[in-house]
């Protein structure tokens, strides 16, 4: 037979039925848990449950049960995320699969060079993070990488939108297929 851990915050060996209930009281009371508030709250001695709390241990006791509620919340905290980002990648799935069919209904040459320029602008962040990559902004800033779009001129401002024109259109034609 294999005998179970009795882990420092449950009832031990030798220790009466009326020094654990004592005990879970003190345990039960946190951060602001004293031997006096106990006995106020049990209606018993001061000195009998300074005794019990000496004799088993009390302050170790409790210090470990504050460490094992601290692990176990953040087991829980860490699974909550988790879940989230579950519930999360759902969604964007769920949206990404709309938005694919809306662009894939849309007439690119429709759309407006701003409107044009927005949705690759979108689509490129979206594949850069899936990546794992940082986003455009964060990784590029101040580096001097690339023309901003405002200080184009219109002829370069017209080339890049055609070029971001035909590789839109190619890319919805793979997702067409």
């Amino acid at each position: 037979m294999i005998d179970r851990v009795v882990e420092p915050w449950e009832r031990q060996s030798g220790e009466s039925p009326q020094a654990f209930e004592a005990f879970a009281v003190y345990r039960d009371l946190g951060p602001t848990r004293s031997v006096t508030k106990v006995a106020q709250e049990l209606d018993k001695s001061r000195t009998l449950l300074g005794r019990w709390s000496k004799q088993h241990a009390w302050v170790m006791r409790a210090t470990a049960y504050d460490r094992e509620q601290d692990r176990v919340f953040l087991v829980e905290q860490r699974q909550a995320r988790r879940d989230i980002a579950r519930r999360h990648a759902k969604l964007a799935q769920a949206f990404l699969g709309k938005a694919i069919a809306r662009l894939q209904a849309l007439e690119p040459r429709e759309l407006t060079p701003g409107e044009l320029l927005r949705y690759f602008q979108v689509a490129a962040e979206i594949e850069r993070r899936a990546a794992g990559e940082e986003p455009a902004g964060v990784a590029s800033q101040g580096s001097g990488e690339g023309p901003e779009v405002a200080s184009l001129s219109d002829e370069d401002r017209r080339s890049r939108m055609e070029l971001l024109r035909r590789e839109l259109e190619r890319r919805l034609e793979e997702g067409a297929r």
